[in-house]
């Protein structure tokens, strides 16, 4: 006996129902799972890049000490904590100091910015402006303030959502740290589990753009942070050495501005003309000298670090960093840089592909 077409009509509403409260319930669980996962989503992503970054070392670790991968996993993450304990140790000193300089200049009656030396008067007509207003702010900076209020209103905004997201950030760091320790001794079941992930989507370039995705992260976090975190290096020695004021809260400036690939100069110029004004002129030019070096190091160590195969355009970084401050505070200022210069990448591999495959 043939179905009648009520019949089919009804066994083909079942079918559709039953195929949308499947898929219902499949868009449930993925969307529940990616709102338990999100509050972690950053530091996981920052731990997998960490990972990615030092594999070649814990390598080279792992045959040093005879296959055992919890001991290289272990030297790796000293290795990784030491780089962010001892700077983050000195910087929060740093700006403590500062903050207590400053409090005892104001309980004293005394000017928070010291008044331009006697060597200014000899500086060019065309710098007389930034004297007076330098001068202003020596006599009188909350007038000076208010009078910039709309001015300062903006980048004052910016540079204290740095401040206070630095604490946080350290703590994500810390995390992320632990995690790529994880990650590095269980690194050969997640290779393989990346691969497959990525055949899934790619098929047959599904390998290549998973070394590509490699290739970039480690060339972008060699070439983008780490010629930052070297050239704020070289530039807060200086600052040290010279006995700037809060030289912490300017080297953290001078890496947060490499990073966004703007540069350190917007810090150096001002400071070197600080030194001009209050020290010597020997040691002013010596510092001078030190802070061209500074400017030029990106140069010189871009090429070097990041190779020109693996190359980003500064567009693309410069979007990703200052995106990933917005949405993530300043841990994105790292993670927005290598997350979009690794889409950028593969969206470029699957422009150039073979539509065949």
């Amino acid at each position: 006996m043939e179905p009648t077409k009520t019949d089919t009509s009804i066994f083909d509403i079942n079918i559709i129902v039953d195929t949308l409260i499947r898929l219902g319930l499949l868009f449930l669980l993925i969307g529940l799972c990616i709102s338990f996962i999100m509050p972690f989503s950053l530091v996981l992503i920052w731990g997998a890049i960490i990972a990615v970054t030092f594999y070649p070392i814990y390598q080279k670790l792992v045959k040093l000490f005879r296959g055992y991968k919890a001991l290289a996993s272990v030297a790796v993450t000293l290795v990784m904590l030491s780089i962010l304990v001892v700077p983050t140790w000195i910087l929060t000193e740093s700006m403590l100091s500062g903050l207590m300089h400053f409090r005892d200049l104001y309980h004293q009656g005394q000017p928070l910015i010291p008044a331009p030396g006697k060597d200014v008067q000899s500086w060019p007509s065309y710098l007389k402006p930034l004297v007076n207003l330098w001068q202003s702010a020596s006599d009188n900076l909350q007038g000076v303030i208010l009078q910039h209020k709309e001015q300062l209103a903006g980048p004052g905004k910016w540079l204290l959502d740095a401040i206070t997201g630095f604490g946080k950030s350290v703590v994500q760091f810390l995390v992320s740290i632990l995690l790529a320790a994880v990650f590095l001794v269980f690194s050969e079941s997640l290779n393989g589990s990346s691969l497959k992930l990525f055949r899934k989507l790619a098929r047959s370039n599904g390998e290549f753009l998973a070394r590509l995705a490699i290739k970039t992260v480690r060339s972008v976090v060699l070439g983008i942070l780490g010629v930052a975190v070297i050239q704020a290096a070289m530039a807060g020695i200086a600052f040290f050495m010279a006995d700037i004021p809060f030289p912490g809260l300017w080297t953290l400036l001078c890496l947060v501005l490499s990073i966004i690939q703007i540069g350190a100069w917007p810090v150096l110029i001002p400071l070197t003309i600080y030194m001009y004004s209050t020290t010597n002129p020997v040691t002013a030019t010596l510092f001078a000298v030190w802070m061209v070096v500074v400017v030029f190091a990106d140069n010189l160590l871009t090429p070097v670090m990041l190779g020109r195969g693996s190359s980003v355009p500064m567009l693309v970084l410069l979007m990703g960093s200052m995106g990933g401050f917005i949405t993530m505070g300043f841990l994105g200022l790292f993670v927005g840089a290598v997350i979009l210069s690794i889409g950028y990448k593969l969206f470029e591999a699957w422009l150039n592909s073979d539509p065949k495959n």
